[in-house]
């Protein structure tokens, strides 16, 4: 390899890539084990693909992305330090910028259901940065030199610490990232829900509890609910972010920081909150930061809030859509694509169904990430792989679930006003008006007989209520019954 004055080699410019076939031998503490040549990965990550060949779930690429930031920070943080020369941080920080930019997933091929704290994937990456890195300095792939995959790249750092580090950056990534995050296609959902309410809002239409009949409201007021269920979960998921933005890097294997430098936890943190822009800081106790998983938890639990609260709007879009002759049939939903191979002309409410299914594999996945959280023993939660999948595959089916149904179903959903106003001119609980002018029973029994012998409400109260057709009409105003706007004061 070439060297400089200073007797270390050169960085260069190597495009990524291997021009290698069939396999090279890489060693770990276990021995020699064959690696496919044209891959960065080495021996551990060999072995952990021998053994845990389980299912078909792969560790998320926007782990180990996450993963490339932690290693660049630390490795310009031991630099600063003095415990690591310039030159290596600098090609470790190369060849992390790649991870980070995606340009290296193909070399993350590690299964989920691993070592519960994710030591193949901390050492997968250990080992990609240490070989791309190497690379780049003339040395060659499998040599651990000039690069150590330990000695260098994991320098002052534990799979214990730094795997939830990553954890916590990818986690906030997913919540956040500009335009494909959860947040930020949370909030457009909201605010065309919002518009929506605010276009139906003087639009009365008879309510509904329990399934049945109840006093009317406005269109808008019943979609200003929905807007606020949105706004609420947002809210709550924002509220459980702080404690993504403590990590654990620093504390090593359980807490102490053993071998790590002095400082080592505040200063990676601070240069991880630089490179991201977000407000990282140490955990204020790594026992806790190791020993549980409880910010995950909590963080988790927020975005199951959000399901639960789309699978109610979801579920009222599409029985409110049912028909379109035999249904409720209030909403026009847009017609997408055809809904049967038998029944021509059918066509149903698919996006709906879609957010309703996302929000079913949330729930489920917000239960196995409760359960992964409650299995901390000592001074380590071993069942940390399962956990990020799981977030990371609900904020990511949640975030895609939000922005098609925004974009296929509520952007131009539409209303039956002929079917509105008919069905509120039905509805015999229109009578809870007349309660306070004639008492709850005598209105009670006017609804009762207009049920029983198919008359309106106001034939039924004109014959049987004592009242004229004026004061009946006065009172009985939809218009006058729905209060004031969204307070429904």
């Amino acid at each position: 390899m070439t060297q400089t004055g200073t007797d270390h080699p050169t960085l260069r410019d190597i495009p990524i890539g291997i021009s290698a076939t069939g396999f090279r031998t890489e060693t770990d503490s276990m021995g020699e084990i064959a690696v496919p040549a044209d891959r960065y990965w080495g021996a551990q990550t060999q072995r952990s693909l021998k053994h845990f060949s389980i299912g078909a779930d792969r560790m998320p690429k926007a782990l180990y992305r996450a993963y490339g930031l932690v290693k660049k920070a630390a490795a310009e943080v031991n630099a600063e330090s003095g415990h690591l020369p310039g030159w290596k941080a600098e090609a470790i920080g190369r060849a992390a910028d790649e991870a980070i930019s995606g340009a290296l997933d193909d070399h993350f091929p590690l299964f989920v259901y691993q070592t519960g704290s994710g030591t193949q994937s901390n050492m997968n990456i250990n080992e990609v940065l240490a070989n791309r890195a190497s690379q780049l300095l003339g040395g060659a792939v499998g040599s651990k030199t000039p690069v150590h995959p330990n000695d260098d790249v994991n320098l002052g750092q534990s799979s214990n610490d730094t795997f939830p580090t990553a954890m916590h950056v990818a986690a906030l990534d997913a919540l956040d990232v500009r335009e494909t995050g959860l947040l930020p296609r949370a909030v457009a959902l909201a605010e065309a829900i919002e518009a929506k309410s605010a276009e139906w809002m003087a639009i009365p239409k008879t309510g509904r509890t329990h399934l049945q009949d109840a006093v009317p409201l406005t269109v808008g007021q019943e979609w200003s609910g929905y807007a606020h269920q949105v706004r609420d979960a947002i809210a709550r998921i924002e509220a459980a972010k702080s404690g993504l933005y403590e990590l654990a890097a620093g504390g090593t294997a359980v807490g102490t920081g053993l071998t790590a430098p002095k400082g080592f936890g505040a200063a990676i943190a601070a240069r991880i909150a630089a490179l991201t822009g977000k407000p990282f800081v140490t955990a204020p106790n790594k026992f806790a930061a190791q020993g549980s998983l409880d910010a995950m938890v909590a963080a988790m639990a927020a975005v199951r809030g959000l399901a639960v609260a789309l699978m109610k709007i979801a579920n009222d879009m599409r029985w409110l859509a049912s028909g379109p002759r035999c249904g409720i049939g209030e909403l026009i939903l847009p017609e997408n694509e055809p809904g049967s191979s038998i029944m021509p002309g059918k066509v149903n409410p698919t996006q709906c169904e879609a957010m309703v299914m996302v929000c079913i594999q949330a729930i489920g996945d917000d239960n196995a990430v409760a359960f992964a959280g409650s299995q901390g023993n000592f001074e380590l939660n071993a069942m940390r792989p399962i956990l990020i999948n799981n977030f990371l595959r609900t904020c990511r089916n949640l975030a895609d679930a939000c922005g098609t149904l925004n974009r296929f179903s509520v952007a131009g959903t539409t209303l039956n006003r002929a079917v509105i106003d008919a069905q509120l001119g039905r509805s015999l609980m229109l009578v809870t008006a007349l309660s306070p002018e004639i008492g709850y029973d005598r209105a009670a029994m006017i609804a009762h007989k207009a049920e029983a012998e198919n008359l309106t409400l106001r034939e039924a109260a004109l014959t049987y209520g004592g009242l004229d057709g004026e004061t009946f009409d006065r009172i009985v105003d939809p218009a006058r019954m729905v209060g004031d706007g969204v307070s429904g004061a």
